[in-house]
This record gives structure tokens, sequence and C-alpha cells, in this order.
């Protein structure tokens, strides 16, 4: 697996998301304050037809932590990228880990 260095950890604001190209692909990353954990999904918003989650508000809905697409609301679940709103909309998700103070995403 090759893992590619998008940004310092420092660059992403506790409980927000940024926007990286991968591999020419537009991936959100969200870094979680709480347990200090971080997720890579797919920017695309299927519902919403534009590359907008990276914008989105991390919330907790119904016990799984997502985020909460700027368009229509819907929810897409952070670890599985499902839609909870319409199960039929998913987005990729993507492995990410930091290594010494660097964010990586697998490409």
């Amino acid at each position: 697996m090759n893992w590619k260095t998008i940004c310092e950890l420092e660059d992403i604001d506790p409980n927000t998301g940024v926007c990286a190209l991968v591999n020419g692909q537009q991936v959100a990353v969200f870094r979680l304050a709480e347990q200090d954990q971080l997720f890579a999904i797919g920017n695309y918003d299927p519902a919403g037809k534009a590359n907008v989650l990276s914008r989105g508000l991390i919330a907790q809905l119904n016990g799984i932590t997502s985020v909460a697409s700027p368009l229509y609301k819907h929810h897409f679940c952070l670890s599985s990228g499902i839609c909870q709103e319409d199960t039929n909309l998913k987005v990729p998700t993507y492995e990410v880990r930091v290594q010494g103070s660097a964010v990586e995403v697998a490409a």
C-alpha cells in the first residue's frame, strides 16, 4: 500500500475537515478532537452532486459518527461512508494515519 502525505496534523483543526487531492480524487479528511482520531472519505456528495463533504459538520447521529453534507444535510458515516438517510448512497472510505506529524492517506 502506498501512502501519500497530505498535510501536517496541526493543519487540521480539531472537529473539522480538509480536502486533499489523492491520485486525482478529492478526499475529505476529518480530525475528531475527543479521540484525536482521523477519518478519510470521498469529498463528493452523491445526493448534492458536488465536492463539499470536507466542509460538512461532524455529528453523532444514532450513535454513529458522521458528517452532515452542507447541501441536503445527508449524514455520511465516517467509518463506512454509508448515508444514514438513504443507504443506497455511499462515498468511498480511505485509510488514514499519522506518521510523525504528517497526515497520510492510502493511495
